[in-house]
């Protein structure tokens, strides 16, 4: 087929397309759809490899037999054609604008659709909402246009070239063009119609587009809703009415345009209270009906207001994917994202990286979250060319005279399309493509065009050099993985600040986000930090089936053979590929619960509880249920439910409290819902909070008096140590137990390892670099001196090492003393000092590897969540009692996993352990070789052991797969310490 190159033409973007207009669907005067969905099974297809190999097929009389069948909307991708691809930044072609290689994959679909005699009477249109990357459509053989932007809708008048009866629909998708360029998104690149496709029948006068706008006047507690008729078919007779529910309010013809509607006291719309109105505007055939969120946007002293109120974002970063269908999402799993959100706290979205399905800014609007609406542009490619940099090519796109009409197309195909929704609070240029001439004029549109909105772009940092860079339309600083200490710095500079907001924070990708808390903080403290976005909702991954072993696979970058992919870069969501919750959803949600108490006075029982919500009394949302235990045993609880605090304030309440707690000792307060809301039920949980009422001391750690006395033997390997029930033996060059058995039966299945290291997670691959430069994976015990001796029947036997790695020096220096009786209990106190030349230690602890069939545990600590020193938000201190494999976290590329902090005592089958001071702990069917080696979780083999890993303290695991680098207070980096644990097996 020859085709003219308009996908080689930054300038020709669109041919035979409609203006833009608002999203809507057009219904009859008795509001029925005028329109049919033409997605479905029935679409034929064939895939070529290039624009030349591609037949005619879009001529009547061209011969369909070898085409086969193909769903639209689909990824063709996803359905067996083409290469499965996941890159982040490189462009996944040669670097050469506008052009795209020759090799350009080709879809040809084909539909037939039936047109009655009173449809063609009306003026019809090819609605399509998106398709990758760019398209040339023909009517019965009549060439009807070509279109680009993928993830905004192009509509096609066909009209004149349609028949009454059936006809012959034919596309053709390229893989890339031009645009292309401009859609670098960090997602897995996907073609085809992945979007729905709507013939519209509309009457020959009608309204193309409008514009609804909502002044409040706060002091006279009124509104206007104003409609504004931008553009009209013909010369229409258009009237408007506004409903509240199933009241109507007010009706008026449209004059010059316009119509307003007072509305007093009117109900505004929050994302706590999504209330809406209901817009009619009618022709004498047709309706438009529009949803209208009464509110307001703006900034007053440096604080983003709604409604005249501060408000925080507690937001996530959201693309459409699914790991079935890639890119094509259903209006149900749009919903089933939305309501886990909901039920995590989350109250906004940013559309990463271009305007989501066209639906989902309705949905938001009508279930309450605020939005981002992100345009359709990321050109982060060009800073990974040969020779380029972030400094100097970022910004290629964004200054380069041919794109100019590009950048400003996606930026007002965004803007037009979503303009009446409520829910979008900020308008975003788009991401990560440097900053120039190019945005800055696009930027200037929209504040013209619409000012009653904020204006969002982070890349504004990012431009080429000699640029006099003009930001004065950007109404936010927006940063990504901005430290807490970059934040701190930004607030105490003197002068009028722009609001702050984290467009992208926390990387939630495998075992994170470890910071979370450390930015809570942040967010509360600063009037001016309107909050933040994490990256990201989901890990994006496409389903394989099951493995032998039954596990679903899920695969990411490079396990399709691609060239180029980043690997599992694109698993990093707070919630898997199937939607189940990562442990990093729960930190989150508990972070940005909507109540947070403190307390006050632990003897008078005083608890003041903070109002976070910005909207919302608590008074007809929110009871409480509180328990005080004391080691794990219920003490008391009860029930809260009447209580008052308005937004942003707090209240008093007053709990009789033990007057001389004993240890562990704890008071939890869980909030839950009292209201139904839309999306969440009544006695929804909401968060939590959590007190210590008897305070951390350090336990003195005794072995008990009884047992028979043990004899002491010596070889020149092992110390061994036996009675009637005990065997031990400890290695005199491992400097730790070589065999424990009790009463005949083995109580380890490998010796007692010193352990300093983790399997790496997504957050350490920055730093495991460091540690393997260090040696710490590879790292083995050095003994200087070991000696042993009885004493009234109990061993003591004290140990000098080192820990170093082959052809480096020791990173610790150890001093270890252990004493055994004749129960067989050890107790062990440990004095390190460490090379502070070396990176800080992912660990310190030791190891024991446990009989396969000990899988009961129970312990004192945080749980149930994994919980580390960082990472503890969503958990509490409590008795737990599980098994073995539930404490695995299923990672789909496997990691450090399962640790639970700050505990006091465990049992994992027969071992029993204490601390003198809390300590972490893990206990795994598989080896942290195991877990580092293997790449996808359905690979990993269990070790045929138990296996327990005690630690005197593990690092936090942070966000630093993106984000900074993991917080000082959360690094095992002590130059010195001292440990002590106790372990007795039964």
């Amino acid at each position: 087929m020859i085709l003219e190159k308009f996908y080689e033409n930054p300038e020709i973007l669109h041919v035979g397309t409609e203006e833009n207009r608002c999203y809507y669907v057009p219904l009859d005067v008795q509001e029925k759809e005028n329109a049919r969905n033409l997605s479905g099974i029935d679409w034929k297809f064939g895939y070529y490899p290039n624009v030349e190999s591609v037949p005619e097929f879009y001529k009547k009389d061209f011969d369909e037999e070898a085409f086969g069948r193909l769903e639209v909307p689909s990824c063709w991708q996803m359905l067996g054609f083409d290469q499965k691809q996941y890159t982040n930044i490189r462009y996944p072609f040669p670097f050469d604008p506008p052009f795209v290689p020759d090799e350009n994959p080709c879809g040809a679909y084909i539909k037939y659709f039936d047109i009655s005699a009173a449809e063609a009477k009306k003026e019809q249109y090819l609605y399509f909402e998106g398709v990758d990357s760019c398209f040339y459509v023909w009517i019965n053989g009549k060439f009807v246009g070509y279109s680009q932007v993928s993830h905004s809708p192009s509509e096609f008048n066909i009209t004149g070239k349609t028949k009454t009866g059936m006809n012959k629909l034919a596309v053709l998708v390229l893989k890339w063009c031009d645009g292309s360029y401009l859609e670098d998104q960090d997602k897995f690149r996907m073609s085809g119609i992945f979007r729905d496709v709507h013939l519209l029948f509309r009457p020959a006068e009608h309204v193309r587009d409008y514009t609804v706008a909502t002044p409040v006047d706060f002091e006279k507690n009124r509104a206007e809703v104003e409609v504004r008729i931008n553009e009209a078919a013909g010369n229409p007779r258009i009237t408007c009415e506004l409903w509240d529910k199933d009241n109507l309010l007010g009706e008026c013809a449209v004059e010059d345009g316009k119509a307003s509607f007072p509305v007093e006291a009117p109900v505004l719309w929050n994302a706590e209270e999504p209330y809406q109105y209901i817009l009619k505007i009618k022709t004498p055939e047709e309706i438009l009906i529009q949803r209208v969120g009464i509110r307001t946007v703006n900034i007053k002293d440096g604080v983003v207001l709604i409604n005249n109120r501060p408000v925080k974002f507690k937001g996530v970063n959201r693309h459409d994917s699914s790991p079935y269908t890639g890119a094509v999402v259903s209006r149900m799993d749009a919903m089933f994202d939305l309501r886990i959100m909901k039920e995590a706290n989350i109250n906004a979205i940013r559309t990463s990286h271009y305007p989501n399905a066209p639906w989902l800014p309705e949905l938001c609007s009508e279930y309450g979250f605020y939005m981002i609406a992100e345009a359709d542009i990321e050109s982060h490619g060009a800073a990974t060319i040969y020779g380029g940099s972030t400094e100097g090519t970022f910004s290629y796109f964004v200054q380069d005279p041919s794109y100019k009409m590009a950048i400003l197309d996606r930026v007002q195909r965004s803007v037009i399309r979503d303009k009446n929704q409520c829910g979008v609070i900020f308008w975003s240029l788009g991401n990560e493509s440097g900053f120039g001439t190019n945005m800055e004029e696009a930027g200037r549109w929209v504040k013209n065009y619409d000012p009653t909105r904020l204006l969002h772009y982070e890349s504004v940092h990012f431009q080429p050099e000699g640029h006099e860079k003009d930001e004065s339309m950007l109404d936010v600083e927006s940063h990504m993985y901005a430290s807490t200490q970059q934040i701190d710095a930004y607030f105490a500079e003197p002068g009028e600040k722009k609001p702050f907001v984290q467009c992208e924070f926390i990387h939630a990708m495998g075992n994170g986000p470890g910071d979370i808390e450390d930015y809570m903080q942040q967010i509360y403290r600063y009037d001016g930090f309107c909050g933040g976005f994490v990256w990201e909702w989901c890990d994006h991954a496409t389903y394989e089936g099951r493995a032998e072993n039954g596990k679903e696979m899920f695969h990411y970058g490079g396990d399709a053979g691609e060239f180029p992919h980043d690997g599992n870069f694109c698993m990093d969501g707070l919630v898997f590929p199937d939607r189940r919750p990562h442990e990093g959803l729960y930190e989150w949600k508990n972070a940005i619960r909507p109540v947070r108490a403190e307390l006050l006075d632990r003897k008078k029982g005083v608890i003041r509880l903070y109002n976070k919500l910005d909207f919302r009394n608590i008074k007809d949302y929110i009871y409480i249920h509180y328990e005080i235990k004391e080691e794990g045993i219920l003490l008391e609880e009860g029930m809260i439910e009447d209580l008052e605090a308005a937004p942003h304030s707090f209240t008093d309440i007053t709990l009789k409290l033990p007057g001389k707690p004993k240890d562990h000792c704890y008071l939890k307060l869980t909030y839950y819902q009292k209201a139904k809301d839309k999306l969440t039920q009544i006695g929804h949980e909401l968060g939590f909070d959590q007190f210590a009422l008897s305070e951390d001391k350090d336990v003195r750690l005794t072995l008990q008096k009884n047992g028979e006395p043990l004899t002491l033997t010596e070889t020149p390997e092992v110390f061994r140590m036996e009675n009637s029930s005990v065997c031990y033996e400890f290695g005199k060059k491992q400097g730790s137990f070589l065999k424990l058995e009790k009463n005949g039966k083995a109580c380890i299945t490998a010796p007692v390892e010193w352990n300093v290291y983790r399997a790496p997670t997504d957050n350490d691959r920055n730093i495991v670099l460091s540690w393997k430069e260090a040696g710490y994976d590879r790292s083995v015990v050095k003994v200087y001196g070991c000696e042993a001796r009885v004493k009234q029947g109990t061993v003591a036997i004290t140990c000098d090492f080192s820990m170093a790695a082959v052809y480096i020096q020791p990173f610790l220096r150890l001093h270890a003393v252990w004493s055994i009786n004749g129960e067989g209990e050890i107790k062990v106190a440990v004095d390190g000092k460490r090379d502070t030349s070396f990176p800080f230690l992912p660990r310190f602890g030791l190891k024991f590897h446990l009989p396969q069939e000990e899988q009961e545990v129970t312990y004192l600590g945080y749980g149930p969540h994994e919980s580390y020193c960082d990472k503890h938000q969503a958990s509490y201190v409590d008795v737990f009692h599980t098994i073995v494999p539930q404490l695995h976290v299923d990672y789909v590329r496997p990691q450090e996993n399962g640790s639970h902090y700050n505990c006091s005592s465990i049992q994992v089958g027969g071992l029993q352990a204490s601390g003198s001071r809390p300590f972490s702990f893990s206990a795994s069917e598989y080896t942290i070789q195991e877990l580092e080696a293997k790449h996808h979780n359905y690979e990993l083999e269990p070790s045929g052991s138990v296996i327990v890993c005690t630690d005197y303290k593990q690092s936090g695991v942070g966000s630093n797969s993106c984000g900074p680098e993991l917080l000082p207070q959360y690094r095992l980096d002590e130059d010195q310490f001292h440990w002590e644990m106790l372990y007795r097996f039964e």
